[in-house]
């Protein structure tokens, strides 16, 4: 009984110790119940020897890890000796090259001399020379050169001396073609965006005509390009007849900026299109100075022959009605046996009544001449509205969606002033050839007056 309870006693014991294990080999214990102690003890026991074998062979592979490790970290410790071994000697060598790179370039300039001034200026003529013979007009005839000068100009090297005499020979040939007038065939790209062969005249580096028409030579393109817009007919007419000369001299106009002149002259605006630029303000002007210009022109000549036909009269005796002088004279004969006073009022009468004749649309050139700079004044107003109404809405980044206001401000300004002053001289005119006339009236009047006055009195 007390060696049962004992072993019952041990039993437990190795149950309680054996708990451990079990909770960590879950599956094992789950893979069969067992039915008594001694069961559980053997399945105990079984779960602690297949756990001796797991640690076991878990600290083989951990001492053979250790030694690959330990190979790896001595194979790793070889390597890096290894390597900064080379980086000791290749450093070693940079050093001794640069010093030998020092020595070999200081010795190279003392060789070179002059040598290397020289291959400066060859590199500084031919970077110059690029840009300049590549705009100029020469080369729609001579083609392609700037290979050449943008090699020299970016060599790190000395020239040789094909390259020198090329470049030489370059310079000079550009040199002699800028001094003549040359005629040859070159494409040239026309407003319609075809290029066609035409051939050229070309008169130094200045211009280029082509079937009576200006040209204009594109570095981009490497063509010839017609003038979207021609010159006024004063530049564009000679272009003919120099084409057309074969000796001698012939007139031709030239832009010995490149083009520049050619551009701004040919954006200039034509009057047609300055006169557009006034706007409605400046057809109004433009209408209102013709219709005054034509009736002032008009009343001039009326004056005008009215006043030789009054000097006319002056030197006659006898009174003829087709001039006021003689239609005044005409009226004295025909009150003669009136008195003084009667004879006044008539001839201050039929004074006044050439006065009026003399007048007729005065007031026209008058007033147009003085409502011409107010509608100028006008235009001004309307077109700095414009202007500023541009600013609002784009800024002032873009100068051309000002131009527009800007443009029918002044030329209505302009328009009102040039219509303005010449009808001041002709309203002036017109006013003192009338005074003049009528002042023979009034002088002849206060004669013929003064003559009856004297005749009632004797």
């Amino acid at each position: 009984m007390r060696r049962a309870v004992t072993r019952w006693i041990l039993t437990g014991a190795l149950c309680l110790a054996a708990a451990p294990a079990l909770a960590q080999d879950a599956p094992a214990a789950a893979t069969a119940d067992p039915k008594s102690l001694f069961e559980l003890l053997d399945m105990v026991e079984r779960g602690l020897e297949v756990e001796r074998e797991e640690n076991r062979q878990r600290v083989e592979a951990f001492t053979r890890q250790k030694g690959e490790q330990e190979r790896l970290l001595a194979e790793a410790h070889a390597t890096l000796a290894a390597e900064e071994g080379t980086s000791n000697r290749l450093e070693t060598t940079y050093n001794d090259y640069e010093i030998t790179l020092a020595e070999d370039e200081e010795r190279l300039t003392e060789r070179l001399g002059q040598l290397g001034e020289l291959f400066g200026v060859v590199r500084q003529v031919a970077t110059e020379a690029s840009g300049n013979i590549w705009d100029s007009l020469t080369s729609a005839q001579l083609g392609q050169r700037k290979e050449l000068l943008d090699r020299l100009g970016r060599s790190t090297e000395l020239p040789s001396t094909e390259d020198l005499e090329q470049l030489w020979f370059e310079l000079q040939r550009e040199m002699t073609q800028q001094g003549e007038v040359v005629s040859f065939t070159a494409p040239v790209l026309t407003t319609e965006g075809q290029v066609e062969e035409r051939s050229v005249v070309r008169a130094g580096p200045f211009t280029a005509v082509a079937r009576g028409k200006y040209l204009l030579w594109e570095p981009a393109q490497g063509k010839l390009r017609e003038l979207t817009r021609q010159p006024p007919s004063r530049y564009l007419g000679a272009v003919a007849s120099f084409e057309a000369a074969e000796e001698g001299f012939a007139a031709l106009a030239v832009d010995p900026s490149r083009g520049s002149l050619l551009s701004a002259l040919t954006d200039t605006p034509s009057f047609t299109e300055r006169i557009n630029q006034g706007g409605y303000v400046g057809y109004v002007i433009i209408s209102l100075g013709i219709m005054a210009l034509i009736v002032g022109l008009i009343r001039w000549v009326i004056v005008t022959i009215a006043s030789r036909r009054v000097n006319a009269q002056r030197q006659s005796d006898d009174p003829h009605p087709g001039n006021a002088l003689g239609r005044i004279l005409s009226i004295y004969e025909e009150n003669r046996e009136a008195d003084p006073e009667t004879l006044e009022l008539k001839l201050d009468e039929a004074v006044l009544r050439e006065s009026s004749k003399l007048d007729r649309f005065h007031w026209v050139v008058k007033t147009i001449s003085v409502i011409a700079p107010l509608l100028g004044l006008l235009g001004t107003v309307t077109g700095m509205i414009q202007t500023f109404q541009s600013i609002t809405l784009f800024g002032t980044g873009d100068p051309k969606m000002m131009a527009g206001g800007i443009s029918e401000a002044l030329v209505t300004t302009m328009l009102g002033l040039m219509t303005a002053i010449p009808l001041v001289l002709l309203s002036d005119m017109l006013s003192n050839s009338t005074r003049r006339i009528l002042d023979v009236l009034d002088e002849q009047s206060a004669g013929l007056i003064a003559t009856r006055s004297e005749n009632v009195r004797a």
